[in-house]
């Protein structure tokens, strides 16, 4: 556990951070050399969050790319410690960079690597019904970031194998792209069973265009209205 500690202690000590461990197995297959994971999330603040109502506004977009930065630069401390007592490690950033959507990526909006899947086996939360990680402490309020590795952690999480959301479908309800089924996750289902990505995006570009006037991909309408996460008072 000492490895881990360490780890631990590398991320900022406050509240709104979380860190899990995982033994990613079959998920990564032969795309990467290690199956190992660190994954660090962050809470997004409920001020910005608790605003959006109709798509993005400025606020949020400027704390969803602040966050990502946050993540990447925390992630970096923790591949630059792992390599330092020789381990082998890969850090990945917490989303594409404008520009690296390759046309590979557009046929099918699958990046290489899925965050949200790693946190599930490192017990963090389930997938909600709007393709969002759902963590166990923040909701759907929580950015990303994962070091792989080669070091065989001594206590990995527990992996969340199923959606905990339920009945609910507040998410499902004000998706202004109607991409949701209402289908529950578990981690034998493919996405495009419960969950039209094509359809989110498309809609989270014109948006973003309407209400930033940006080229980018972002809404948050959904991360809202989800009662898991919310802080009380």
């Amino acid at each position: 556990m000492a490895m881990q500690n360490d780890i631990i202690n590398i991320v900022p000590e406050s509240d709104d951070y979380e860190v899990g461990f995982a033994d990613l197995g079959d998920l990564i297959k032969d795309r990467y050399p290690y199956r190992y994971a660190v994954v660090v999330g962050k809470r997004l603040d409920d001020v910005v969050v608790d605003a959006i109502s109709e798509g993005p506004t400025p606020d949020y977009y400027a704390l969803y790319r602040s966050t990502n930065d946050e993540l990447n630069l925390i992630t970096e401390k923790v591949e630059r410690f792992l390599g330092q007592n020789g381990f082998g490690c890969a850090r990945i950033e917490s989303t594409m960079r404008p520009g690296e959507a390759n046309d590979a990526f557009m046929k099918t909006l699958r990046a290489g690597f899925s965050h949200k899947m790693a946190a599930t086996r490192a017990g963090l939360g389930w997938i909600g019904k709007t393709d969002l990680l759902v963590s166990k402490r923040f909701g759907p309020r929580v950015r990303l970031a994962t070091v792989l590795t080669d070091y065989p952690f001594e206590k990995p999480g527990l992996p969340v194998r199923e959606s905990l959301c339920g009945s609910c479908d507040l998410c499902v309800e004000v998706c202004p792209a109607k991409a949701a089924s209402g289908r529950l996750w578990n981690d034998t289902l493919d996405r495009d069973v419960f969950f039209d990505a094509f359809k989110c995006f498309e809609t989270c570009r014109r948006l973003s265009l309407e209400r930033l006037n940006l080229k980018a991909s972002v809404c948050g309408i959904c991360v809202s209205v989800c009662p898991r996460g919310k802080r009380k008072g």
